[in-house]
């Protein structure tokens, strides 16, 4: 895998003029960030060597800019688990940001709220997680060039980056909410069941994505932020039927404070 990684970053290096110290994954609806950026270069991920393969109705790209005067790196779009990519697929590009020089990572997604005190709309910040999905990224033979065999997770996510969030978030007048983030695989929409189980865990949120990247980033020792839009109530507390085309509705509509927010961060850092 390292030899991979360093023929897909040099690829990339090749490609771009800037030298990008924060990375962004953003989720479903959530683009507006993209619209403060500057000098941007893109990059189709099917154009990256040992980058998983695209399907031909999907498109990932990596894009490269500023915000002002911080270069970052954004992936849109992503190689969900759902799809039947392999957690290292996954993953991977969290892995070629490190390479790039990358030491900081955001991942901005939309998730489903099942603590009572969130409602639709609401903005997010991950604590900690719950792995629901029974599988990690780093499961077979490790690389110590890329991290270590056992990884620590007693601060999965930046203390300092969720503290300057929250100061952020005052001065912007955002209320955030705050919890624990609980990964299930999908692509179904949660049982009410499975909702009940997961609230009795103390599972404040549950999505699709977040926890493998996290996951992949501590173990390249880089400092993570997450921030999540609340797309829907889960089953069960919602009383209305899942529609996919609501929660692209919801993040869009979020999507205006959020990047607003989430470009005073990264000038914080």
């Amino acid at each position: 895998m390292y030899q991979k990684l360093l023929e897909s970053s040099t690829y990339i290096k090749r490609r771009i003029k800037s030298t990008p110290r924060i990375g962004i994954m953003l989720g479903t609806g959530l683009n507006k960030l993209l619209e403060k950026m500057e000098k941007e270069e893109v990059i189709d991920c099917s154009e990256i060597p040992n980058f998983p393969k695209v399907t031909p109705d999907k498109k990932v790209k990596l894009l490269f800019g500023s915000i002002q005067h911080v270069d970052i790196c954004v992936l849109q779009g992503r190689f969900p688990y759902y799809e039947g990519y392999g957690l290292k697929e996954v993953t991977y590009p969290v892995y070629v940001m490190k390479q790039l020089g990358i030491d900081s990572i955001f991942f901005i997604n939309s998730c489903g709220g099942i603590n009572n005190n969130l409602g639709i709309g609401t903005l997010f910040i991950v604590t900690d997680f719950v792995n629901l999905g029974g599988n990690s990224c780093l499961i077979g033979p490790n690389d110590n060039r890329i991290g270590p065999r056992f990884v620590d997770m007693s601060e999965p996510y930046s203390k300092e980056y969720i503290n300057k969030a929250k100061q952020i978030a005052h001065r912007l007048r955002i209320e955030p909410q705050q919890g624990v983030f609980g990964w299930v695989p999908g692509p179904y929409y949660e049982t009410a069941a499975e909702i009940r189980v997961f609230k009795n865990l103390g599972i404040d949120a549950v999505g699709m994505s977040v926890v493998p990247e996290t996951i992949a980033a501590n173990h390249l020792g880089m400092k993570v932020l997450s921030i999540c839009c609340v797309t829907n109530m889960a089953t069960g507390i919602q009383r209305t039927k899942h529609s996919n085309d609501w929660v692209i509705e919801v993040a869009e509509k979020a999507s205006t404070n959020l990047s607003e927010w989430i470009r005073n961060i990264i000038l914080s850092i």
